[in-house]
């Protein structure tokens, strides 16, 4: 029964080396989206964390240059 033509040493090393960078050019595909999701998440964490602090001055009826002036005082 015949199995076809063997590959050479040099043939199943460059189909090898193909499925690499195949792979890379995917995972780097898929580092970059999860790189541009970490920022967003960093982004809204950020503003939920404004949004607390902003909510907290109303509660105690602050303004943001009161907060600053105390800011200032704990500072020296």
């Amino acid at each position: 029964m015949a199995r076809g033509i063997r590959k050479s040493p040099v043939e199943k090393l460059q189909e090898e080396l193909y499925e690499v960078e195949e792979s890379i050019k995917k995972y780097t595909g898929i580092l970059s989206d999860f790189k541009e999701k970490r920022k967003v998440l960093m982004e809204n964490i950020k503003l939920e964390k404004l949004k607390e602090l902003s909510q907290m001055l109303e509660e105690k009826e602050m303004s943001v240059d009161d907060m600053k002036a105390m800011i200032e005082a704990n500072k020296k």
